[in-house]
């Protein structure tokens, strides 16, 4: 791969972050310019106190001065603290995180490798059963919003079956260790894991389909049947392989869209992850969670975009031109 091209892709993701910085802190400046007293108000605070919670939480001085804090804070590694928690937000985001990734890494892999199968064989059986039944189911679940679908999972098989755990991550106050554990953290991350997976599946399968029935009308295809491979192989080692890219920046993009877009789902399970999170900051409002929480998620769109850009760069050398 060219050097020029990987030095050019990361040159652009780096200055989409800093436009990105810039962005996070004047967005939630101008929503409001005074957090402190939004998040304190009702409390009958002196302004002394009011002035040194300012000044704790680094809100005293010029909004030039404050960007420069807040850019120092970041080169540190450092998001601030949480007005609701009086924590540091990498302990709130890091606690948070592991969760988040466990069920969106899941539900990915799930929603990708199911639709790639299911987008595979009804493009190579073009108009059978098979296509119209699973394109039909694609397109639904595609449609249906995904916290809609979550509510109904929730009401039909943990409340109504009660064959799963209506929220959280685990039974509260259990003592369970080592597989116990593992096992019940499962039997509750199922529902959210199954209401993520159908919400996103449809999305593999119809853009593989789609993909398929190009590369199905490729003459290549059919030199390879003319040297007597058989028609599984021509599919397994010719068609797939070349319908299969668009697939690769679909599943790297989706998983930043996915993390971002499981705030619904994780609020209705009552999962304790960054969307459980960010709902509470909101709630607050706590801006430095909610910043800190809107550069993570562009963060991970943007690494998600340099990935596809020199994933495809590696795959296809025209990209590279």
């Amino acid at each position: 791969m060219r050097w020029r091209f990987v030095a050019g892709k990361s040159a652009g993701a780096v200055g989409t972050l800093a436009f990105v910085v810039v962005v996070n802190f004047f967005l939630f400046r101008v929503v409001n310019d005074d957090p402190v007293a939004s998040m304190f108000r009702g409390r009958n605070l002196t302004a002394a106190q009011i002035d040194r919670l300012r000044t704790q939480f680094r809100l005293d001085g010029s909004k030039f001065d404050q960007f420069r804090a807040y850019v120092g804070q970041l080169l540190r590694g450092n998001l601030g603290v949480s007005l609701t928690s009086r924590r540091a937000v990498t302990t709130e985001i890091g606690e948070a995180l592991w969760p988040t990734v466990l069920l969106v890494g899941t539900s990915t892999v799930l929603a990708m490798i199911i639709g790639v199968a299911f987008g595979i064989r009804a493009g190579w059986h073009r108009r059978s059963a098979f296509d119209v039944g699973s394109t039909t189911f694609s397109m639904v679940t595609y449609s249906v919003p995904d916290f809609w679908l979550g509510m109904l999972l929730l009401g039909v098989f943990a409340s109504q079956l009660g064959w799963f755990p209506t929220g959280g991550l685990q039974d509260p106050g259990t003592d369970a260790t080592g597989v116990a554990l593992l096992l019940d953290q499962l039997h509750h991350m199922a529902l959210p894991a199954i209401t993520l997976t159908l919400a996103y599946f449809g999305e593999y399968a119809i853009v593989m389909r789609s993909s398929m029935l190009d590369t199905v009308r490729e003459d290549y295809l059919q030199l390879a049947r003319a040297k007597g491979l058989r028609d599984a192989q021509v599919r397994r080692r010719h068609a797939v392989p070349n319908a299969l890219l668009p697939v690769v920046s679909l599943s790297a993009l989706n998983f930043g869209y996915v993390l971002f877009g499981a705030i619904a789902v994780e609020s209705i399970y009552s999962w304790p992850g960054l969307g459980q999170a960010t709902l509470e900051a909101i709630r607050g409002p706590d801006f430095p969670m909610l910043q800190g929480m809107f550069l993570l998620f562009s963060a991970v769109l943007i690494l998600a975009n340099l990935f596809v850009d020199l994933v495809y760069g590696a795959l296809d050398p025209r990209v590279r031109r």
